[in-house]
């Protein structure tokens, strides 16, 4: 078997599409949006696998290529529908991996399929998550910006995903790097080592240094950062110090929702971890639609020592 690049984009938002135009007319709006995505892909020499709904499962022999469609998908759609009503406005998420496939009666399995599936859940509207095998597959002259994200636990996975954030945005360049050569060489951990952690929820303030941790958040006295709200599991998330990096595990019955202040991504956690690279918020036992979710706010302190950033910057 030959190893491909696996992409799975999804629309975001059709519920207030069907709410607004009807079941009729959202069904082809989605439609033709999916198979827009479709276009894009065969463009870029992927195979499209299957439509799901207001999801495309794709395949790319050249990973560049793959990288190229999702970044075309994401820049031509953000500004097709900026001058749509808010209603009317379905996002693009999407998720890469790459692997090797078993392709059977028209449907594709493996690994990379699993991954990239769930990358495009968790990665949020308006992005793009990779794996670490996709972007250490990029050429050396290639013009890609990422974000790593590093460890990640993707469900259905024995061992921890390394992710990274593919920066499509143009407003986003200036901060980001261009893949260096060698890119083995590079840490795969966040923009600066932080050796604190400070969690505000009402009136309530506690700082954790990296050396206390593990703690958990929870509505029992056990846990060391209480918030006494029924939607709280006794002990409900986990906050860990690994790698020099913090990182949040759900370890609830209903579930961790996690955003950061640079983007409106947020990343639904079930009994899942993911990095925190940068201060945010988590919403504990509902979502952050839900106003009178208990939200926990968090930022770092300490120290920060920059990231070594490989052999250029813009």
């Amino acid at each position: 078997m030959t190893a491909v690049t696996v992409v799975f984009a999804d629309l975001t938002g059709s519920t207030g599409v069907f709410e607004s135009l009807g079941n009729t007319k959202a069904t082809q709006a989605i439609t033709r949006l999916t198979h827009w995505i479709g276009t894009v892909c065969t463009a870029r020499g992927g195979r499209v696998v299957k439509y799901l709904g207001d999801g495309v499962l794709m395949v790319f022999p050249q990973n560049s290529a793959a990288v190229d469609a999702a970044t075309e998908m994401q820049r031509v759609h953000s500004e097709r529908i900026s001058n749509w009503p808010e209603k009317l406005q379905m996002r693009l998420q999407i998720g890469l991996a790459r692997g090797k496939v078993v392709e059977q009666d028209g449907d594709c399995f493996g690994d990379a399929v699993n991954v990239a599936s769930r990358l495009s859940d968790i990665s949020g509207p308006d992005q793009i998550f990779a794996t670490d095998v996709v972007i250490q597959h990029l050429p050396d002259n290639n013009q890609v910006r990422f974000r790593s994200l590093g460890p990640m636990d993707i469900r259905g996975r024995s061992e921890l995903c390394v992710v990274y954030r593919i920066e499509w945005q143009s407003e986003m360049l200036s901060e980001f790097l261009t893949v260096p050569a060698g890119l083995t060489t590079m840490s795969h951990q966040p923009d600066s080592l932080l050796h604190g952690i400070e969690l505000s929820w009402l009136d309530i303030h506690s700082s954790f240094e990296s050396s206390q941790l593990p703690i958990f958040l929870g509505r029992i006295n056990q846990a060391q950062f209480l918030v006494n709200d029924p939607r709280v599991s006794r002990l409900h998330a986990k906050i860990l110090w690994h790698a020099g990096q913090f990182s949040i595990e759900d370890v609830s019955s209903y579930g961790t929702w996690v955003r950061f202040t640079s983007s409106d991504t947020i990343i639904a956690l079930r009994r899942e971890q993911c990095v925190l690279y940068e201060p945010g918020e988590i919403a504990l036992g509902a979502p952050f639609d839900d106003l009178a979710a208990p939200t926990v706010s968090f930022k770092f302190t300490g120290d920060a020592v920059q990231l070594s950033r490989g052999t250029s910057e813009l």
